[in-house]
């Protein structure tokens, strides 16, 4: 056995210089260990590169992102306007915003006071009776506004406040317009303040009675919270607005610029979608075509509105921007076997199949290729629109994988699991029906930092070692490897800062979920897939305002664990409790890598012992932590929470884990 710490540089200066540079971009994973007591004068870790575990599947890293509060409306996705189809009717009233959860601090990272919006956010220009709502030859949903134009020379029409606009950005958008001849011209302006010359205009000399669309282009020259788009005429007749839409100008492909680029930072490399909850109520078919034709809905599941803007075409352009695969759900609540099968062969059926004619149609001739499919969401909940017995449940599951089968013998199903009885049934009635079965945990906090942490792995481990009994119990499961899919789960309490269910993150949620991805790695045997819920916004590990995003606390360790950590877990042992230790080698088995959670409020110096394995006196480092458990990071503020970087040559000395911290090393191999 050789200590780490006795060893100094006995490799090629130019060779460990090729592999500093490459440390950064290898994708890595770990494994490793288990949580024993602390040493006053320090701990020992000992690390035996000679026994290794099955590798870890880089599925972990996966993400969730739901139709749910601002995680995609408001979030990702880079429209600025509420209600641009006019779901709510515009009367004439104040909009009106409520609290999540009434007499609990709430803000939307701005702070604004409310966060929900419950009535029309359009506001009149001129007489309010001059506006009412049109059911006959509406433009999109149920009804569309009209006003009438008294012709004496007064503005009238709609505005919508609470926009974000930046100094220097230029905006893009379009409306959809009817009418007739004499109430044009139509004014469309993007307001930053109250000077005369603090907005910028676009005159639509010409409307007819067909709904017409016309592009929006703006450029400010003053940045505002509180920036408005009025649209107004000051001729005769009426004209009807259909909808309207505005972007910052540099989105992409619909998508936040600034969002897209944490995204990418992320590199998460599987995203479920979309829901959660929502796909119990969600037709998929309302989101293709047209996305101004699309029908606006109350969200089936949570509160607001489901624009029907983000649909399978949007979602499938995100993943090839981030360069992700999708894991896409269908609904086994209120949906059924026809409308799964028609959804998978609308995603990948064949250009001469019927829905993959219609797909053609809507602009994506090829098939998507999507392998991976959720079959339902927690139905076993009472909570799950279409709620069933176990039993009845169980046949529908069989129904619709059975007739997804039919369109795509290849696609990949991952049942709905719940540790105890439900999960042992479905992989006793359904083992032929799947390829993974699905577990969701969250965790609320506890009043300490140690209990706070090791809360995470004790529930992951518990999962696990039940999954290994029903391997050994329930026959059907005999030559099957029917793995976990971890595919939500986190931290979840606190108020709601960040729209429905925004809650922000602290220093120690970080360090809980660094240890969440030890256990998992702990248990790569069992676990293929964990998808971090959800990703922005709604428990999320970025969030953003209206101009601005940031990595969260649990963003930034999931990065770090993603760019810099192992692939093939190292069993770890020594005595070290409250420490977590978990270590890997990198493909190539050129770099060890070892990572350690203090959650403890003190320093832990730890002595690193090494066998099967020689250190060539190169080494990296990596530490993440902040001023106190309630550390935090916010968009537009400077972080609290940071990972910081540094490089070593020569002797190692002992290892110091910091107060409330995660430090992770990489030493480079002989």
């Amino acid at each position: 056995m050789i200590n780490i710490a006795q060893l100094g540089q006995k490799k090629n200066e130019s060779t460990i210089m090729k592999k500093i540079l490459i440390v950064s971009t290898i994708q890595f994973v770990v494994l490793a260990f288990v949580l024993i007591p602390v040493q006053v004068q320090g701990s020992t870790v000992s690390v035996n590169l000679n026994q290794t575990g099955e590798p870890i599947s880089k599925y972990i890293y996966g993400q969730f992102i739901e139709h749910l509060g601002r995680c995609i409306y408001g979030g990702i996705w880079a429209e600025m306007l509420e209600d641009r189809k006019f779901y709510y009717p515009v009367d004439g009233q104040a909009p009106a915003w409520t609290m999540y959860k009434p007499g609990m601090r709430s803000y939307d990272g701005e702070g604004h006071p409310y966060e929900l919006l419950t009535s029309s956010p359009w506001m009149i220009i001129g007489d309010k009776k001059a506006v009412s709502m049109m059911m006959e030859n509406s433009y999109v949903g149920e009804h569309t506004p009209r006003i009438t134009l008294t012709g004496n020379g007064q503005p009238a029409g709609l505005l919508q406040e609470r926009l974000g606009i930046l100094e220097g950005e230029k905006y893009t958008g379009r409306i959809v317009l009817a009418g007739n001849l004499q109430a044009a011209p139509i004014e469309v302006s993007l307001v930053w303040g109250g000077g005369a010359s603090d907005r910028e205009t676009v005159t639509i000399d010409k409307i007819g009675k067909t709904y017409t669309k016309f592009p929006l282009r703006f450029a400010a020259k003053g940045s505002t919270d509180n920036g408005r788009l009025e649209i107004v005429s000051r001729g005769k007749g009426y004209f009807m607005i259909g909808t309207v839409s505005l972007m910052p100008a540099d989105n992409i492909l619909g998508w936040r610029e600034d969002t897209v680029a944490l995204l990418k930072q992320l590199n998460s490399p599987v995203y479920r979608w979309p829901g959660g909850n929502f796909v119990s109520g969600y037709n998929w078919k309302d989101g293709i075509g047209d996305p101004d034709r699309r029908p606006p809905r109350k969200n089936p599941a949570w509160k607001g509105i489901e624009h029907n803007d983000v649909g399978i075409h949007e979602f499938m352009e995100l993943c090839s921007e981030i360069n992700t695969e999708a894991f896409i759900a269908v609904n086994t609540g209120q949906g059924d076997a026809k409308a799964a099968s028609e959804e998978i062969e609308y995603v990948n059926g064949d250009p001469d199949t019927p829905m993959g004619r219609l797909r053609a149609q809507n602009g994506h001739s090829q098939p998507f290729g999507v392998k991976w499919w959720a079959i339902g969401n927690e139905m076993y909940g009472n909570w799950q629109l279409g709620h069933m017995p176990l039993e009845e449940y169980m046949k529908k599951h069989n129904s619709v994988v059975d007739t997804m089968r039919q369109v795509d013998p290849t696609f990949k199903p991952i049942a709905v699991g719940a540790r105890g009885r439900w999960s042992e049934q479905m992989l006793t009635t359904c083992a032929d029906h799947m390829s993974l079965i699905s577990e969701h945990l969250y965790w609320q906090d506890r009043d300490d930092v140690i209990s706070h942490v090791t809360q995470i792995s004790d529930r992951i481990r518990d999962v696990a070692e039940a999954h290994r009994g029903y391997r050994k119990t329930i026959a059907s499961l005999a030559g099957k490897d029917i793995r976990i899919a971890m595919d939500e789960w986190n931290y979840w309490y606190g108020p709601n800062e960040y729209g429905e269910l925004g809650v922000r993150y602290f220093l120690q949620d970080g360090l809980g979920i660094a240890v969440g991805l030890h256990e998992f790695f702990r248990n790569s045997d069992i676990y293929f897939m964990a998808n971090y819920a959800q990703t922005v916004n709604v428990i999320g590990a970025i969030k953003t305002t209206k101009t601005q995003a940031e990595f969260e606390t649990t963003g930034l360790v999931l990065k770090l664990y993603r760019e810099c950590f192992g692939e093939i877990p190292i069993k770890v042992s020594g005595d070290f409790k409250p420490l977590d230790v978990a270590a890997a080698l990198s493909g190539d088995r050129d770099v060890l890598t070892v990572a350690v959670v203090n959650p403890g409020g003190k320093s832990q110096p730890i002595t690193l012992k090494l066998s099967g394995g020689e250190l060539t006196g190169r080494w990296q480092k990596w530490t993440f932590t902040g001023p106190n458990k309630w550390s935090y990071n916010a968009p537009g503020k400077s972080p609290q929470v940071e990972i910081t970087p540094s490089s070593f040559t020569g002797l190692l000395g002992r290892l110091e884990a910091v107060p409330l911290s995660v430090t992770l090393y990489s030493f480079f191999l002989r």
